[in-house]
């Protein structure tokens, strides 16, 4: 029950990035504001996930898994609440910074909490793939409902659904800290760990590219290209469907014919800059559809397979907390990459995002070679296919 519960609480942090990119037009009319403006909740957000991501070991520490959970959980709702009443500009754009927190409270402890239990890297997989399904549903949910509603109904309807999954977590979680130590010392010995800081380099432009083009991929579809706001939805779901499936598909396939985790991440990186550039040059937007859910397809296996080699460039003590400073580097992409995509879309067209993508998709595999020079032991074949 709690591995599903933590499935659970991912699909919530898939539904809060799925729904943002189609709101975001539905937000920009409503406040009269710009795209490059309307980018400063990115940053907001991104702010209280990372400062998520550096409390999450020291909470835990004090309080506990079910307790640090809970407030995580009621953060997250109480913001989605607040959403729903539709705020003035300025105050949506603070609350992000509380639902970046407790979206990235949620996300941290989840990632610590599975990744001390056996059969480790194959949960954490599974646990991102929910992220994708979540992702997935999201834009479904927000383009169905803006037909009849208006935006910040949506968010009632996400924190009416949040509800049971907090309960869950205050009903079964245990008490007591998760395995592995959680002191301040160990966060300073963490960070001055090379490959730490180069995996949270790779997945902040990992989450950069990835939120950017969910964020931007529908006003890419309907201003550049046409498509129909109902049509453009179901194309961002499908960008979505395929991360999901890839965290599904791609690890498995590639364990059974020996692939390392490494070896894993490098193929599908290769295909994010493949998939990114076709979107560029293709000549209509059904292709850029098709190169939208092959980029998702490949970009799914990313984010766990990173998060499940942190044990290979770190002594197991520091794991828990290398993984809350991983994680919570990551977010800053997300602020600051698609507030770029945004300000690069105001300034000189939404044509701009995929040419953007393909810059960050190369970025990405630098980084990724980094990480992998520094890893302490040889690579097993890629665990996440069990």
């Amino acid at each position: 029950m709690r591995v599903l519960l933590a499935y659970a609480g991912f699909v919530l942090a898939g539904l809060s990035a799925g729904v943002s990119g189609v709101l975001l037009p539905a937000q920009i009319d409503d406040y009269g504001v710009d795209k490059a403006v309307v980018g400063l909740t990115f940053f907001t957000g991104a702010a209280g996930f990372f400062l998520a991501g550096a409390a999450a070991g020291p909470l835990l520490h004090r309080f506990g898994v079910r307790a640090t959970l809970a407030a995580g959980g009621a953060a997250v709702v109480l913001s989605w609440l607040y959403l729903a009443t539709r705020p003035v500009f300025l105050v949506l754009v603070l609350v992000q910074l509380v639902l970046g927190f407790g979206i990235g409270v949620l996300e941290s402890v989840l990632n610590v909490y599975l990744a001390g239990l056996p059969r480790s890297t194959v949960l954490l997989n599974r646990l991102h793939a929910f992220f994708g399904v979540g992702a997935l549903l999201g834009p479904l949910l927000a383009a169905w409902m803006l037909g009849f509603a208006r935006w910040p109904m949506v968010y009632l309807v996400l924190a009416l659904v949040a509800v049971p999954v907090i309960a869950g977590y205050l009903l079964t979680y245990p008490r007591q800290e998760p395995p592995g130590e959680e002191r301040p010392a160990l966060l300073r010995h963490a960070v001055r760990v090379p490959a730490v800081l180069f995996a949270g380099a790779f997945l902040t432009v990992y989450v950069g590219l990835e939120i950017g083009v969910g964020n931007w991929a529908y006003s890419l579809l309907t201003e550049e290209h046409g498509q129909g706001p109902l049509a453009a939805g179901w194309s961002v779901s499908g960008y979505w469907l395929g991360l999901t499936l890839g965290r599904f598909i791609i690890s498995p396939v590639a364990g059974r014919v020996g692939l390392s985790a490494a070896g894993t991440s490098f193929v599908c990186l290769f295909g994010v800059t493949g998939t990114a550039l076709l979107g560029w040059l293709a000549p209509a937007g059904v292709v850029v559809t098709v190169a939208l859910v092959l980029m998702g397809c490949f970009l799914g296996p990313l984010f766990p397979t990173a998060i499940a080699v942190v044990p290979d460039v770190v002594e197991p003590r520091l794991v828990p907390t290398a993984i809350g400073v991983v994680n919570g580097f990551s977010v800053v992409g997300g602020a600051l990459f698609p507030w770029f995509a945004g300000a690069l879309a105001q300034g000189m067209g939404v044509w701009t995002l995929l040419p953007f993508t393909t810059v960050l998709a190369v970025a990405q595999l630098l980084l990724w070679r980094a990480v992998v020079t520094r890893m302490r032991i040889p690579q097993r074949p890629s665990e996440a296919a069990t």
